[in-house]
């Protein structure tokens, strides 16, 4: 089953109050509770980024990440991180779109850059799928097993 998802991009100033409460929400449902891990999430990275946005039926956030320009997190390579989805929509297509989205955007913001991830290592198999690749050993962050991964 699937549900349709409409994806946006926005630069950090231009979302809305709601837009951005929703993402904060959103991020903290996942991050911070779900996953029981207490951290800043606001790292100052925020308003230099361009957040995906994935609204599901009836206007609520389903899915979000943010994308980071060369440089700002991994000297010569863009990043995408923050990638969460909603526990109600897991299993439906979500992440996918969400990466999808994610890569296509990166793409047309910083062409021809590579993009590094910090995946949270059982999830491995799910960035292979889109193309990036494993570099260097685990490491922990925030308490959970993550691993480089590249995309060229």
């Amino acid at each position: 089953m699937s549900l349709p998802f409409h994806f946006y991009a926005l630069p950090f100033h231009k979302l809305s109050l709601q837009e951005l409460y929703s993402l904060m929400q959103l991020r903290q449902e996942v991050f911070v509770v779900e996953q029981d891990c207490p951290y800043i999430d606001a790292d100052g990275k925020d308003p230099e980024a361009t957040h995906i946005l994935g609204f599901g039926e009836g206007g609520r956030l389903m899915a979000c990440s943010r994308l980071l320009p060369p440089g700002v997190s991994y000297p010569g390579y863009a990043s995408i991180g923050r990638v969460a989805s909603s526990p109600t929509v897991r299993g439906m297509g979500a992440g996918k779109a969400l990466m999808q989205h994610s890569i296509e955007w990166c793409g047309q913001l910083f062409p021809g850059a590579p993009i590094k991830i910090s995946a949270q290592c059982y999830l491995t198999r799910f960035y292979e799928g889109f193309g990036f690749e494993q570099e260097g050993q685990e490491y922990l962050e925030d308490g959970i097993p993550h691993i480089g991964m590249v995309k060229s």
